[in-house]
């Protein structure tokens, strides 16, 4: 097996804000494996709020390539524990290379990754199109120079109930509000029922990761379905965020791929949480791989693509907020981006 790998630093169309902060551009590692002439790409965006950049994933890599590329492929639920091993520290490398890892396997097996795991794509949910943190009047704008059945709106400042209230004024689509965590519960408190007022359909992530006693009063107490994001990152903490959250958003990057949140999305169902699974402004590659994902979830967040002016692959397209696949084996993609 033979791996190599390129790192890009993706435009926003518009500056992108959340609680958190601004950013202009996405930067993201893409790699490729080799294995007996065929390849596989994964993607894995870096992220600051979880302190791990393209620099360290490209050091990591580098330091145990050799490793990387001596594995005897089978089949990538191997590969990824060997991974998992490799870079205890390091998830969104182990997810890019899982990614890659069953990009390949589908090739091998001349199947799509949906039809590898017998997934029904009649039920697939259609994505959402975020509209960051900005100026009332130009969230309005936003939302505008975009139509789309779903919006996510970030939400996390002292207009909250304004900037929704403006947004509802400007279209009957479904929104959905995502806090970052940036609340307390007195504000979620207050907050939740006027948003259930203005016809939102859930809220991610209302309180810091670490507010368990304070999620598990908001719990009890919301009119509208809690999804967590920041406090389900790993396998280990679906089982925690049982009666304190309605269901589970599961990032690819944070959960280190494929191949743990398909587990992650089995124990939320024993469970009776709902499943949504986000993006994190990865390219068409990254989001292909969430894309084969749709028929065994109930909500999605793959507007990456939309939201970047430029891109690295094709493969997937939209519609509307509905997904389509090209019927290529694996994920489907051609990847297009060039070495920097």
């Amino acid at each position: 097996m033979r791996c190599n790998f390129w790192s890009y630093d993706l435009p926003f169309h518009h500056p992108f804000t959340i609680s958190k902060g601004t950013k202009t551009h996405q930067p993201t590692l893409v790699v490729e494996l080799e294995h007996f002439g065929v390849r596989g790409y994964g993607e894995a965006p870096a992220i600051t709020y979880y302190d791990i950049t393209v620099e360290k994933m490209i050091g990591d890599l580098q330091r145990k390539k050799i490793f990387v590329e001596k594995f005897a492929f089978t089949e990538p639920d191997r590969y990824w524990h060997y991974l998992h091993h490799l870079f205890p520290q390091n998830p969104f490398l182990v997810c890019a290379l899982d990614i890659a890892a069953w990009d390949m396997f589908g090739k091998i097996k001349g199947l799509p990754l949906h039809q590898l795991w017998k997934g029904d794509t009649s039920r697939n949910p259609i994505t959402d199109y975020t509209i960051g943190i900005d100026t009332v009047d130009k969230m309005v704008e936003k939302m505008k120079e975009k139509p789309w059945p779903i919006y996510k709106v970030k939400v996390g400042t002292a207009d909250d109930i304004a900037i929704v209230k403006a947004l509802r004024e400007n279209t009957s689509a479904v929104l959905r509000v995502d806090a970052n965590a940036a609340w307390d519960l007195e504000t979620a408190l207050r907050l939740i029922p006027a948003l259930k007022d203005l016809g939102v359909e859930l809220v991610e992530q209302p309180l810091a990761k670490d507010n368990w006693e304070g999620m598990k009063v908001l719990y009890k107490e919301s009119p509208l379905p809690l999804f967590a994001d920041e406090a389900c990152v790993f396998e280990q903490d679906v089982e925690k965020c049982r009666d304190h959250f309605h269901g589970i958003n599961i990032k690819l990057t944070k959960c280190s791929g494929i191949t743990p949140a398909l587990r992650m999305i089995d124990k939320a169902k024993q469970l009776d949480m709902k499943v949504m699974v986000g993006c994190m402004n990865e390219s068409t590659i990254g989001s292909a791989a969430i894309a084969h994902l749709l028929p065994f979830i109930d909500y999605v967040d793959m507007d990456g693509p939309l939201l970047l002016s430029e891109d690295l692959a094709t493969g997937i397209s939209y519609d509307a907020g509905k997904i389509s696949y090209s019927g290529e084996p694996g994920l489907g993609i051609n990847f297009t981006g060039m070495a920097k």
